[in-house]
């Protein structure tokens, strides 16, 4: 009999209680089960049956013939299976796969995964060591791509540190210059410059001045006083001089830097501080057919005792093909504007000179 809890709670085989007719019905209907043709791949039997089958022996039930056809059989059924295919290893169950090896595209994934690690890797140690030209580079003064700039001399003059000139670069080229406007003129051998003279009130200038971190020497031009207060006098300006602006016998130099950095050393150096500046220009241009950068702009300020609240002013600085570039200087105080046109004036009229 079935153990209990197999059956239908009572303990016998539901087969046991069918009434007669039941049992005959069931008769006829069995005959038509797949299970009772000869053919068929099902068979029922007992788990001993089963074991026996798959160690290569023939399947019966105790008591039988042997030769028997796999038939329904009748008592306790116990068990049902499929018939391993003669000559074929039984085949093992499923193992319940926890981690599937990655296909083609997910190796392909995780190789171009890695590769792309690796070249982030490699372009970061390049752009910290300057590879790209973005920092100090080698003495040969190119990075990988030849954007890099050469160390700074330390004996280099201060304009030279704070604008180091650029690296391959090609000369200028110089055009001849236009000859000068008719009149007087004002010539600073020394700066490389000329440039135009004004009557009065302008008068020579004779003194050598000189101020801020670059130490522009102004040696050559005109000027007069405007107004004296509790801080000494106040001049309206047209002034030349030179700086150092290269490295070495180089004349290369970097217009737009070294123009601005003299520009900021005017307004540091010579202006009351705190003060408000409005650019008016500022530009690489040509003056007389040399390479310039020309900054104009209009300056407030509020000096105890001085009644000047503003001034215009113009720089120019020139390279003029030599070590040292030539700059021009013009301030106009906004107590007398009626001359603030000598600054674009004068600064159009620069001319070299030998």
């Amino acid at each position: 009999m079935l153990p209990r809890g197999l059956g239908d709670g009572t303990g016998y085989r539901r087969g046991d209680m069918n009434e007669p007719a039941d049992r005959d019905a069931s008769a006829g209907a069995d005959a038509d089960s797949p299970w009772a043709r000869a053919d068929s791949d099902f068979r029922v039997g007992s788990a001993h049956d089963h074991a026996a089958s798959r160690a290569g022996g023939s399947a019966h039930v105790a008591g039988s013939d042997s030769s028997a056809p796999a038939w329904p059989q009748t008592g306790a059924v116990t068990a049902t299976w499929f018939s391993d295919p003669p000559g074929q290893e039984p085949a093992d169950p499923p193992y319940p796969q926890k981690w599937r090896k990655p296909g083609t595209i997910g190796m392909f994934a995780w190789g171009a995964g890695l590769l792309l690690v690796i070249g982030l890797v490699i372009v970061l140690v390049m752009a910290l060591a300057g590879a790209f030209g973005g920092g100090r580079s080698s003495a040969s003064g190119s990075g990988l791509f030849g954007g890099g700039q050469p160390e700074t001399d330390p004996n280099a003059p201060p304009l030279a540190k704070l604008c180091p000139p650029p690296t391959n670069a090609k000369p200028p080229e110089y055009a001849e210059p236009p000859p000068p406007p008719p009149g007087a003129r004002t010539v600073d051998r020394k700066a490389g410059i000329s440039y135009a003279s004004y009557g009065a009130p302008w008068k020579a200038w004779n003194e050598d001045w000189s101020g801020g971190d670059l130490k522009v020497h102004y040696r050559v031009g005109q000027h007069f006083i405007t107004e004296e207060y509790s801080g000494g006098t106040y001049h309206a300006s047209i002034l030349s001089g030179s700086v150092p602006a290269t490295v070495n016998d180089g004349t290369a130099l970097d217009l737009k830097c070294t123009g601005k950095q003299v520009t900021a050393d005017v307004r540091t150096s010579y202006y009351p501080e705190p003060n408000r500046m409005k650019q008016l220009r500022g530009e690489e241009t040509k003056l007389g057919g040399r390479p310039a950068w020309v900054s104009i702009f209009r300056l407030h300020f509020d000096e105890p005792g001085l009644k000047a609240k503003n001034e215009l002013v113009g720089v120019a600085l020139i390279d003029v093909g030599r070590t040292e570039a030539a700059v021009l200087y013009v301030s106009i105080p906004g107590t007398h504007k009626q001359h603030d046109d000598v600054v674009e004036d004068v600064i159009t009229s620069v001319r070299p000179v030998a």
